[in-house]
């Protein structure tokens, strides 16, 4: 028998929980054992007590289990976990972060459905709206991630949904999501807001107005590179009906032992992110002063362009600073080449420090067309800041600097 241990509130006021306690108690189960961490459920399938109990099941008339592909008690810890830190109804966990846009999206549209996408989206998002769906009769609008005007004018009537990530990647511009779900709830149609760089604990896009949220776990919810997943959170009337019924179908499920890897990450989540926040600000601030920098994208500095909507919309910068080295590829490649530190990887959201160069990695499948109209130049390098001490990560750009061509 599991118990399932609701977490209690703190007195007799029923005052609610903070988010910091939510991300360590939520969803907790416990078995006869008495164990206090969580149990990782490895098990394909699940026994019925009889014939009618499994009928039941499959009709679902009965809630419990039927087969892990779809339910898992480990899994759905971690959906009521990161539900509660989202402030939303109901999360389904998947395989990637890709898994969960792509649910997402042909869970709710079909042939002849338009999507309006900011234009400043992950590489393999662009690749799936532009490259994938057109496939299956769905087709996309772009526009620029803070022209409002344009994002209005793009909606048609056909058009079903609107997308964006904030802040992007990998030039953390930042949109206003109040005022994007202003314009799409104006003429019905449903916002989609990847929270992927800030996570719940320095935004919370549903509370700013969007329907559903997109992660990528497999970054800052782990925050130690070790598993791949995704999830989508939103009401359970949105994303518990034809989303959930095309993971169910097509089976793009997160895992077990993921899911408990997660867990383990949102308990430490939001001191995480304090750090990655701390440690970002700093080397942004080293950069901006840097004669071989040309320009510093960060939302913490006054000079970027979102730096006050930042502060409204957000309780932290985030860990991810970008730069433009002066020159182009080969300067970019001979500086990343010369850390020392800093892991060359496109993953982000670890507790080490990574770098890469997006136009040949996260956004190489863009055509040059493309990655100029969204400002993705050669001489580009994105950086996502680690819990390292920052004066060795200073030191460690600032070696790699000195290995430049003069």
């Amino acid at each position: 028998m599991i118990i399932i241990e609701d977490v209690k509130m703190t007195d007799d006021t029923k005052k609610p929980l903070s988010p910091d306690t939510l991300a360590v108690r939520t969803g907790q189960m416990r078995s006869p054992e008495g164990e206090h961490s969580e149990l990782i459920f490895a098990t394909s399938s699940y026994i019925f007590a009889n014939a009618a109990t499994a009928a039941a099941r499959f009709a679902g008339d009965d809630p419990g289990n039927i087969y892990s592909r779809f339910t898992n008690p480990t899994v759905r810890t971690f959906e009521k976990r990161l539900a509660a830190l989202e402030q939303g109804e109901r999360c389904i966990g998947t395989s990637s972060g890709m898994s969960a846009i792509l649910c997402t999206l042909l869970g709710l549209l079909k042939a002849g459905d338009n999507i309006v996408s900011s234009r400043s989206v992950f590489g393999a998002t662009v690749n799936l709206l532009s490259n994938i769906l057109p496939k299956y009769g769905i087709t996309t609008t772009y526009v620029g991630i803070t022209d409002y005007e344009s994002w209005d004018q793009a909606i048609r009537s056909n058009t079903k949904l609107l997308f964006l990530e904030t802040p992007s990647n990998p030039l953390t511009e930042i949109a206003d999501i109040t005022r994007i779900a202003d314009i799409a709830h104006s003429k019905n149609k449903l916002l989609i807001v990847d929270n992927c760089f800030c996570t719940p604990c320095l935004q919370l896009p549903l509370q700013l107005g969007a329907d559903i949220v997109i992660h990528s776990a497999t970054k800052y919810l782990d925050g130690q590179g070790r598993c791949v997943g995704g999830a989508i959170v939103g009401s359970d009337s949105l994303i518990g009906q034809d989303i959930y019924a095309f993971l169910r179908t097509g089976g793009a499920s997160m895992s077990p032992f993921s899911a408990w890897v997660f867990l383990k990450g949102l308990e430490t989540l939001s001191i995480r992110m304090q750090a990655h926040c701390q440690n970002a600000q700093q080397i942004a601030e080293w950069l901006n002063s840097q004669k071989f920098v040309n320009e510093v994208y960060y939302p913490g500095l006054e000079s970027h362009p979102q730096n006050k909507l930042a502060t409204k919309q957000q309780k932290g910068p985030g860990g991810i600073v970008s730069f433009e080295v002066r020159g182009d590829k080969e300067e970019a490649w001979q500086f990343i080449d010369s850390v020392k530190l800093f892991s060359i990887t496109a993953n982000l959201g670890d507790t080490k420090s990574t770098i890469t160069h997006p136009s040949t990695t996260t956004h190489h499948k863009l055509t040059k067309e493309q990655r100029c109209e969204v400002g993705i130049k050669s001489s580009l390098i994105r950086l996502s800041v680690g819990l390292e001490d920052v004066t060795d990560l200073i030191d460690d750009l600032k070696q790699a600097s000195s290995h430049m061509k003069k």
